[in-house]
């Protein structure tokens, strides 16, 4: 087995680092236990790969179907709506954090989270997608999946970049 950011002997043979797609009707099952419609690119996705593993740096797995849920229903998300929903002794306001936390799904966690917001989806039935990397206490939005996934590889590969440099 590899150890977190490196490729299986398996996946450097087939060229390929994600897993299985998932079937059309395990993505169905996934909308339905989750009573939503997945955003377009998400659901392509899952078509593609049904997971992958690290797919950003404090990102441990981007998760199967199966396994994504309202981030409210995990440990982790429940646990971020107790302490942002704690009273606070300074000007700050974690409402809006809050309520986002309340009514997204998790998709892929580690140290780091990322969170699908269905409250306002575009035209193109695209929902905003935010990166919650809790050890800072921030959030930084994406217009959806793929602006996510794709902003986290251009990060990844300016990351090896600079890392052959320094060497």
């Amino acid at each position: 087995m590899a150890a977190p950011g490196e490729l299986s002997d398996e996946q450097i043979q087939h060229r390929w680092a994600g897993h299985e797609p998932a079937a059309e009707q395990t993505v169905v099952a996934a909308e339905q236990r989750l009573a939503v419609r997945l955003p377009p690119t998400f659901r392509s996705f899952l078509a593609t790969s049904d997971g992958w593993p690290n797919p950003a740096e404090w990102i441990d797995e981007l998760h199967a179907s199966a396994d994504v849920a309202w981030f409210r229903d995990t440990p982790g998300g429940a646990g971020f709506i107790d302490l942002y929903g704690e009273p606070r002794h300074d000007d700050e306001d974690d409402s809006d954090m809050l309520s986002l936390f309340r009514r997204s799904l998790v998709i892929a966690s580690g140290e780091d989270f990322w969170l699908l917001d269905p409250a306002d989806p575009g035209p193109d039935g695209e929902w905003v997608a935010w990166e919650f990397t809790p050890k800072y206490g921030g959030l930084e939005r994406f217009a959806s999946f793929a602006e996510i996934f794709h902003a986290s590889r251009a990060s990844m590969e300016q990351e090896a970049a600079d890392d052959d440099t320094d060497q």
